[in-house]
């Protein structure tokens, strides 16, 4: 049966929302397997301390218990240590032990592991272990790490610098600040984040003694990655004895991209005991071990000419790394952050350092954007600082610093080529949507009245889709960044669409099923997609950066291509035609100019597999495989406006308005991408109003429950006001961007440039983010002195 009807471009409901909402997901915690066992893990309470003894006895000896290891255990059955997959020049690369064997370096590292026949007998077992410490002076604060006499975490990393990193032309730069009529500077702190996707990190693994298999469901954005870093680097398995499944996950912002210790341990457990083992984090584990994100301290200046156009940037950055290099965290401050530092704007000369350091905290990774929301606040509260100073409007200075439409593609001084680009409509309807000018006057009439509103903004660009690989190869991706698809057409006609990318959230089983079914024609109900499972799909790369429709999508229009011209060949076969003469359109193969002599896609799949009536020389069945490595990132942009009350009284701040123009290229399914946009910008609201890890001295975490950190709600926020425009992108074939980072990109700036602006009366031009009650009301106070 073939369909007409478009389904690139319309508002389709999720099809895999039915099962999530009504509790039928199958997410890691819900696979249940004979004989299986549970984990818990004794962490440490300590920032930095030296193991002097670990009696695990009482432990072994309590109810329940099948097995009690310490870092030794592991150190002895060859466990390796978990591997970094971006290194720079001169890296630092202290290792990093599944179980602390000597030392511990962050509060919660693991130092022992207790598996029972429960999880509640775990638990109890894991409270009887005894570990001896020796308290070390421990220090959180990525500057203060740096200066002399500092607590030294690894003796790998002499004064806990892990890297030096620059990027542009400082001589250039430094003639650019010389010739400025007007210059800006500020120290910007850009504060610690936890994720908190809404289901925990979770692992559970199998070993077969019999084939000597081992498969391991695992909370994992990117399983083939899993499955080769534990396999090759950790474990010392052969990759293909190793299986990895990421089912349903619920959630990751980045935090499940990383290989972590507890699913190493897991896995190796099971191997040794013979028994599958899980474990689930509980959420105080979560805010303990999870990746965090960003932790930037930069100073940052702008030059300006008499008339508002910006002349340089000039950047330094302290980016804290935490106590270990997660997976991919040297990549999150430099290439993914400096790179971005030129915006939207037309920028002569940039100069950025970045110093990569080691505290006793968390390691720090991708999150949310991922260097992009870093650069973004940056450099939008750079311009803002800029048009108070030349007393210009922010809009306008804006406007006049964008790259040129007839620029494009335009050369950065920071290495990015963008491909594509017209920024000014974003801006013009965001400020239609918002009636700004009569907002302005509005503005002006209440500050008579003693309220504060403010006005921010945030013009912003996002590198989407990391590529080419050769590129990120010679950068120092320890991978590659191109995505499979394999699209198998079953006899019957319908569609199976095995893809590298994996699902949390972002819908992909209704966004690529529209792609697979308008390509051919089909009803989307004859469209399948798995994900998620090394011992079904071809080795993909995952989802991370934004990079699925423009990636993964592309690999899948791909071999979409492929099926349809193999069809095309038994189709004139059949039909006794040139094959240079026939048609694909509506679901059927017909001759040009004969729409009568026709053969529809099930007849063809149909014969592809009987083989009876083959063009000579034809293989039969009807599937291909295909691997997209883009040619360059895609880079979506757009303008986002935050209108904003604050009470002098009490320092809170009220979201009145939130407009959101976008440009993510051509949409596939435009309600998705309104959800991905929502949900991005609440996620940098958060960040500019609420949200922020704090650390004392002895680098206790003091923010590690919900009590003590603040999670947005939904009755924080108003309505958001979306819009689009669509600049098509030139590096894949359907035009697409990513859309799963913008508004967390863009909204933390334009909140915190709305408070400011709020706050211009009473002098105040910065705060340090979160923007919380305590620290406006104080700044308040302060200018009042």
């Amino acid at each position: 049966m073939a369909t007409t009807t478009k389904l690139f471009g319309s508002r389709i409901k999720r099809r895999e929302d039915p099962r999530l909402i009504t509790g039928k997901g199958n997410f890691v915690d819900d696979v249940k397997l004979p004989g299986t066992t549970s984990a818990a893990f004794v962490r440490s309470p300590h920032a930095h301390a030296r193991i002097r003894a670990i009696n695990t006895a009482p432990a072994k000896a309590a109810p329940g218990v099948v097995a009690v290891y310490t870092g030794k255990d592991l150190v002895e059955g060859k466990v390796g240590g978990l591997p970094c997959g971006w290194l720079l020049p001169d890296i630092k690369l202290p290792p990093h032990p599944p179980l602390a064997v000597d030392k511990v370096h962050h509060m919660g590292e693991a130092v022992a592991v207790v598996i029972a026949e429960n999880p509640y007998a775990a638990k109890d077992a894991a409270e009887l272990v005894e570990v001896d410490y020796e308290v070390l002076p421990a220090v959180t604060d990525g500057e203060k790490a740096l200066q002399s006499g500092a607590p030294v975490l690894h003796d790998q990393a002499p004064g806990n610098l892990c890297f030096s990193w620059t990027i542009g032309d400082k001589d250039k730069t430094e003639v650019a600040f010389k010739d400025a009529a007007q210059v800006v500077k500020q120290r910007l702190i850009n504060q610690r984040l936890i994720p908190n996707a809404i289901e925990p990190r979770a692992s559970l693994a199998s070993f077969n003694p019999a084939t000597n298999d081992l498969t391991l469901w695992v909370t994992s954005q990117n399983p083939h990655v899993h499955r080769l870093l534990m396999a090759a680097f950790v474990l010392g398995m052969p990759e293909h004895k190793v299986r990895v499944i990421s089912p349903d996950v619920g959630g990751g912002f980045g935090s499940k991209i990383f290989l972590y210790p507890e699913e190493v341990i897991v896995s190796w457990a099971s191997k040794t005991l013979g028994r599958p083992v899980r474990w689930t984090a509980e959420r105080r584990e979560s805010f303990l071990t999870d990746a965090h994100g960003r932790d930037h301290i930069t100073e940052a200046e702008m030059a300006f000419d008499k008339d508002g156009k910006i002349l340089g940037l000039r950047v330094k950055t302290n980016a804290n790394l935490g106590a270990y290099l997660s997976t991919f965290a040297p990549l999150i401050p430099t290439y993914l952050y400096g790179t971005l530092l030129s915006g939207l704007y037309e920028i002569p000369t940039i100069w950025c350092e970045v110093s990569g350091v080691f505290t006793n905290t968390t390691p720090v990774d991708a999150y949310r954007g991922a260097g992009r929301p870093e650069a973004t606040y940056l450099l939008e509260r750079m311009v803002d600082l800029g048009a108070r100073a030349l007393g210009m409007d922010p809009a306008e200075l804006r406007r006049r610093n964008f790259i040129p439409a007839d620029k494009f593609p335009y050369q950065t001084p920071v290495a990015f080529v963008y491909d594509s680009g017209n920024y000014g409509p974003a801006l013009d309807r965001a400020l239609q949507i918002l009636d700004y000018q009569t907002l302005r006057q509005e503005q002006e009439r209440l500050r008579k009245e003693g309220r504060y509103t403010g006005i921010g903004f945030s013009t912003y660009i996002e590198a989407c889709g990391p590529a080419p690989s050769q590129v990120a190869g010679a950068l120092g991706a320890q991978a590659g960044l191109y995505e499979s698809a394999h699209v198998r057409v079953h006899p019957t006609g319908k569609v199976s669409v095995y893809t590298g990318s994996h699902a949390h959230g972002q819908g992909h089983e209704t966004t690529f099923a529209q792609l697979a079914a308008d390509e051919l024609g089909v009803p989307l109900e004859d469209i399948e997609i798995v994900h998620g499972d090394t011992g079904q799909i071809p080795f993909g790369m995952g989802t991370y950066g934004s990079r699925s429709a423009a990636v993964g999508g592309a690999a899948i229009h791909m071999s979409l291509q492929k099926i349809k011209e193999k069809g095309k060949k038994i189709a004139a076969h059949l039909l006794e035609a040139a094959e240079a003469d026939m048609v694909y359109e509506g679901g059927k193969y017909f001759v040009k100019g004969s729409p009568d002599r026709a053969k529809t896609f099930q007849e063809v799949s149909l014969m592809a597999y009987l083989a009876h009536n083959l063009p000579k020389g034809l293989e039969p069945g009807l599937e291909a495989t295909s691997f997209f490595d883009p040619p360059n990132f895609t880079f979506p942009f757009g303008a986002h406006i935050a209108v904003v009350e604050v009470d002098p009284d009490t320092g809170t701040v009220k979201i009145l308005r939130y407009v959101a123009v976008d440009d993510v290229g051509n949409v596939i399914n435009p309600m998705i991408v309104d959800g991905m946009v929502h949900g991005g910008i609440t996620q940098g609201v958060a960040q500019a109003l609420w949200e922020g890890a704090v650390y004392d001295e002895n680098g206790q975490l003091l923010t590690g429950t919900m009590m003590e950190y603040a999670l947005p709600k939904a009755d924080n926020l108003p309505s958001f006001e979306t819009d689009r425009t669509v600049t098509p992108s030139p590096v894949n074939p359907m035009g697409v961007k990513g859309a799963g980072e913008t508004g967390t990109i863009a909204a933390t700036a334009a909140v915190a440039n709305a408070v400011m602006d709020a706050l211009a009366p009473f002098g105040i031009t910065h705060i340090d983010l979160p923007l919380t009650p305590t620290r406006i009301w104080q700044a308040i106070q302060a200018a009042a002195k």
